[in-house]
């Protein structure tokens, strides 16, 4: 049987094979896109690979139904994520025994705190009821110190961070004097992480008055940013565009390009 942990393209083969068995025979693959973060032309070919593959049957007319084949596939693979999800609360995060988090306030050992997710960094603050993850505190804190934090109860609420990618023409097509720098301006807000790919997007940013937060490995921040609920703006000369889209498609994040070309 096909593990649908081993990789991303597993995975949205799972999701999409549950969105046609809940909607078939219409399916909206614009909707699907939206909800798996990913492009409708990625959802198609995604399709077509199911029909291949004989999970999926077509009348041609966009119009879908999972096949006896699909219906197997999708119970083994729910299994299969069952078991995963099992060994997961059972083995793993049982061993997770210590938390790193900031002190927001003074802390004493064997205080109960709540904990919140800021900026991608967690913090722990006096017991809220209103935040429903909490923890022990296993040592006394400072304000701004580090603190260990055990019996961790609850969810940490945490929004996926959204990337969004400028892209910039080369200096083949014009450079940074092809570029709408008011536009550009517009969009470097306050609090955003801003990041720079390739020598054009560097000077697009400084054109606009902003140095870059990141300029070498700006898509893996991004990535990484978004995991932690954070949000970012990449300049990217047109070039590096695909790979960076290719990147964020294959983990499922959220994503909107702006051309900034005249």
């Amino acid at each position: 049987m096909v593990n649908v942990l081993q990789s991303k393209r597993d995975s949205s083969r799972f999701q999409i094979l549950v969105e046609i068995a809940a909607h078939q025979p219409n399916l909206r693959q614009k909707e699907v896109a939206d909800r798996l973060g990913v492009t409708p032309q990625a959802i198609s070919e995604y399709i077509k690979e199911l029909v291949a593959d004989g999970l999926v049957t077509t009348d041609g007319r966009m119009r879908y139904r999972i096949t006896k084949e699909g219906v197997e596939w999708l119970l083994e693979s729910a299994a299969e994520l069952k078991r995963y999800a099992r060994v997961v609360m059972e083995e793993i995060i049982s061993h997770v025994s210590v938390w790193a988090a900031i002190a927001r306030t003074r802390v004493r050992e064997g205080e109960r705190v709540s904990l919140i997710m800021e900026m991608g960094l967690l913090y722990a603050l006096p017991l809220d009821t209103r935040i429903e993850a909490s923890g022990i505190a296993i040592s006394d804190a400072g304000p701004g110190e580090d603190l260990g934090v055990s019996d961790l109860r609850g969810l940490i609420s945490l929004d996926e961070g959204k990337v969004t990618v400028c892209k910039v023409p080369r200096v083949q097509l014009g450079g940074t004097r092809s570029v709408d720098l008011a536009a550009l301006s517009g969009l470097l807000r306050e609090g955003i992480m801003v990041g720079a790919l390739g020598l054009e997007g560097l000077v697009a940013l400084r054109k606009a008055g902003r140095e870059p937060d990141i300029l070498f490995g700006a898509k893996e921040a991004a990535v990484e940013a978004a995991f932690h609920g954070l949000s970012t703006l990449v300049v990217s000369v047109d070039e590096q565009v695909p790979g960076l889209l290719n990147r964020l498609e294959s983990e499922g994040l959220k994503y909107e390009l702006i051309d900034l070309s005249k």
